[in-house]
């Protein structure tokens, strides 16, 4: 699940107003060559690199579809539960801008190649809610202005211009920023399962426009601001948020919301104007006629759809099953493949609560802390399943594996070599044991009495204090054994 942020005049009980929200998710597709071109999409090469004649726009050249491309929409429709187009129609959507050399994008507009899908979230009192998918369609995508190597002139890349795009639509279903947030997350992730986009979204992979409306809970829908290319789960929750309350403000003031595109400016919170919004008519959509009608067989489908992996909620249901997890532990371990494959990795021959507990407790901690992915961990699942073992081996207790786990994160070494460096063995010889609590009861006469005299409580305060003495590394369930076996007789 997403980081939360708090409604504070919206969509609560008592309060007038509520969000409307729609979702455009940008996904590059997962394909060596472009849409229409044989122009590399290989990230970070020289600026104007990996150009075909066509990206560049020139006369007599002509597009020709990327039939992996088109598996691979085909995947993701599937993977999203939608209807696979068996007619679609590419269109040029006519607009200048400096980045596309073509003077308009090929995309698809009334005909699209998916329509009518759905993703389920989860929400926090363990229901869910569908989220409906209006379309998910093909297009190129531009080049990239730079504004910042010379304050008066403007460099363009033109790498970038005609790679595949995947554009999912989403119906305005979602009425807060934390469903945004979760969906999102989710679709990135199903993306990432079904393998057809990388979902990096700082090298621009994934993209998301957010359209956000308010209104009074009796109204219609009140009119919506689109907020451009936000670039990751956390700004879009939070450019939501303030374009939410931004609205409010401006109606409970007397004002009007006018329909424009926005951006939101990260740093100091805030979205501001772009231009005004423009409708379809403006794009003059008219069918590309380099290109002919996309048409997709049954059977096409169906050879894909026996491609399909596990998907996140077939994942979360197996994980609830197999491994008898929670619902929370369950939504968190099925949000991320890397992280279901160390859970599954450590679980073996262990006990799966444990296994969980001690990645969404222990391990995320660490790499939260030092923002790392699961996938760059310095503790890997075998290492961190050693670590385990001991402390259920009975060699170090499970307070003194917490210690040892943080030098395990940042040193790299092994939990047996810290163990045995540090002398953190527990302490579970019978004799050394009774030692040590006859020791602890002769000096804590009143403690002893209080014990003998029903004060069960006082157990507790023993068992701390044979531990402050061993340094943490006494068997606490020997102890308990021990002090009950003295004390009773």
């Amino acid at each position: 699940m997403t980081k939360k942020y708090k409604p504070i005049t919206i969509n609560k009980e008592n309060s007038i107003w509520e969000m409307v929200i729609g979702l455009e998710v940008h996904a590059q597709i997962k394909t060596n060559l472009k849409l229409f071109s044989s122009g590399s999409t290989r990230f970070g090469l020289e600026a104007n690199n990996n150009l075909d004649l066509l990206d560049f726009g020139l006369p007599g050249t002509l597009p020709v579809i990327n039939a992996c491309a088109v598996d691979q929409a085909i995947k993701t429709g599937l993977a999203i539960n939608a209807k696979i187009n068996s007619k679609s129609i590419f269109d040029r959507k006519n607009y200048f801008y400096p980045d596309l050399p073509l003077g308009y994008q090929i995309s698809q507009y009334k005909d699209p190649i998916v329509s009518e899908g759905f993703i389920d979230i989860d929400l926090e009192d363990d229901t869910t809610k569908r989220i409906k998918i209006e379309r998910l369609h093909l297009e190129q995508d531009a080049g990239k202005s730079i504004h910042d190597q010379n304050p008066n002139e403007t460099l363009i890349d033109f790498n970038r211009a005609g790679v595949a795009l995947m554009e999912i639509v989403t119906y305005p279903d979602l009425r807060d920023w934390n469903e945004a947030g979760d969906f999102f997350s989710k679709l990135k992730n199903i993306l990432k399962f079904v393998d057809t986009c990388d979902g990096n979204m700082e090298q621009g992979s994934l993209r998301c426009d957010a359209n956000v409306s308010v209104k009074k809970t009796s109204d219609p829908l009140g009119t919506r601001c689109e907020i451009k290319n936000l670039n990751s789960i956390k700004n879009v929750m939070k450019a939501i948020e303030y374009e939410a309350n931004r609205q409010i403000k401006l109606i409970e003031s007397g004002k009007r919301i006018t329909q424009e595109t926005r951006l939101y400016d990260a740093n100091k919170n805030i979205t501001r104007s772009m231009r005004s919004k423009e409708e379809a008519h403006d794009y003059r959509y008219f069918p590309d006629p380099d290109l002919v009608p996309l048409i997709i067989s049954q059977s096409r489908i169906e050879k894909i759809k026996k491609t399909l992996p596990e998907l996140p909620d077939q994942l979360k249901s197996r994980l609830k099953r197999q491994y008898n997890l929670g619902t929370y532990d369950a939504r968190v371990i099925s949000a991320d493949l890397q992280i279901a494959k160390y859970f599954e990795e450590l679980s073996l021959n262990r006990e799966p609560k444990q296994a969980a507990n001690w990645i969404i407790t222990n391990l995320f901690g660490k790499l939260n802390e030092s923002n790392k992915h699961i996938s760059e961990s310095p503790v890997n699942s075998e290492s961190l399943g050693k670590l385990l073992d001991l402390i259920n081996n009975g060699t170090i207790s499970n307070k003194v594996a917490k210690d040892v786990f943080e030098e395990m994160f940042e040193s790299k070494k092994s939990a047996e070599s810290i163990v045995e460096e540090k002398g953190l063995k527990q302490i579970s010889n019978q004799d050394e044991l009774k030692d040590i609590i006859k020791s602890i009861l002769e000096k804590n006469p009143q403690q002893k009495k209080q014990f003998l005299e029903g004060n069960m409580k006082i157990m507790g305060w023993f068992i701390g204090q044979v531990m402050k003495e061993t340094r943490g590394q006494a068997n606490p369930t020997k102890v308990n054994q021990i002090i009950k076996e003295i004390l009773e007789k």
